[in-house]
């Protein structure tokens, strides 16, 4: 069962430009940086209230990170919903017809177990689950 919402991927050009919009202005608390380089993205993580703002910078120019900027520019990217059971939520959603862009989790940011449902089966929001 999906518990709450995780973090919500918002991707950027620039961690340098970026955090300080969400620190300084903002307010959030900074948790810290981290590169993620299966995914090819650096990542800097802000809470809010128990929810995760995550800023997603593409380390290089094949990372879906950086493909998206370049189609869609910077703005959010996904929505990670937190379970306990990740095998079982993607078996559940695939039971229901989900399109899974991954059909088992791998490792994410903070070494969460991690799944994304494709945007074709969510109302066009790509979806993320995570488990960690």
């Amino acid at each position: 069962m999906l518990e709450k919402i995780d973090h919500i991927g918002i991707a950027v050009e620039s961690l340098e430009e970026s955090i300080p919009v969400f620190r300084d202005l903002l307010g959030l608390e900074f948790l810290g940086e981290e590169e993620v380089p299966d995914q090819r993205v650096r990542v800097a993580k802000f809470d809010i209230g128990g929810v995760h703002i995550e800023l997603l910078e593409p380390t290089s120019t094949d990372s879906p990170i950086s493909q998206f900027i370049e189609k869609r520019g910077q703005g959010i990217h996904h929505i990670s919903y937190r379970t306990n059971d990740i095998e079982g939520e993607i078996a559940g959603l695939i039971s229901k017809g989900a399109r899974m862009i991954d059909e088992s989790p791998r490792i994410g940011a903070g070494g969460m177990k991690i799944a994304f449902v494709h945007p074709k089966s969510t109302a066009k929001v790509l979806t993320e689950i995570c488990e960690g």
